[in-house]
């Protein structure tokens, strides 16, 4: 499926944060429209000058940006004809994705479950239907039959 540049330029959030650098986050922005399948392999990128012109930030921010892509062997130069998102880059991502999420994020959430004393079978069904807005469903523990001897 093939999207319009300007179709591609409006899915990119126009709210810049102070936490990290812009050129950083127009990187994010496009590894997040490549992971949810926005952006394809083969596809273009939005044109510098486009993305530059249309969230009011310097080219050379974009081309930065845009550089890591390429740094980073996600996205390939074509001479005169833009830039293009390289074969695998998904499953490259989805990779880095799942390890950083496993290393950094999971054993954070982890710690969390641990120190709440959250346990599968106890809370997690009750207090998630609670969470999630579900009507409370009588649930009842089923016995396994006793092996003989």
């Amino acid at each position: 499926m093939y999207v319009a540049r300007s179709e591609l330029e409006n899915l990119m959030d126009r709210e810049w944060n102070d936490s990290q650098p812009i050129y950083r986050q127009v990187r994010d922005r496009v590894v997040a429209m490549i992971l949810d399948g926005v952006l394809k392999e083969g596809d273009p990128l939005p044109s510098v000058r486009n993305v530059a012109a249309e969230y009011r930030v310097n080219p050379l921010t974009v081309l930065k940006g845009y550089q890591q892509l390429v740094d980073e062997g996600l996205v390939e130069t074509r001479r005169g004809l833009g830039m293009f998102i390289n074969a695998g880059a998904r499953s490259l991502l989805l990779q880095g994705e799942r390890q950083k999420f496993l290393g950094e994020e999971w054993p954070r959430i982890h710690a969390t479950i641990q120190r709440l004393g959250l346990r599968r079978r106890n809370s997690w069904t009750a207090k998630t239907a609670v969470v999630f807005g579900c009507r409370k469903v009588e649930t009842r523990r089923v016995e396994s039959p006793k092996k003989e001897r």
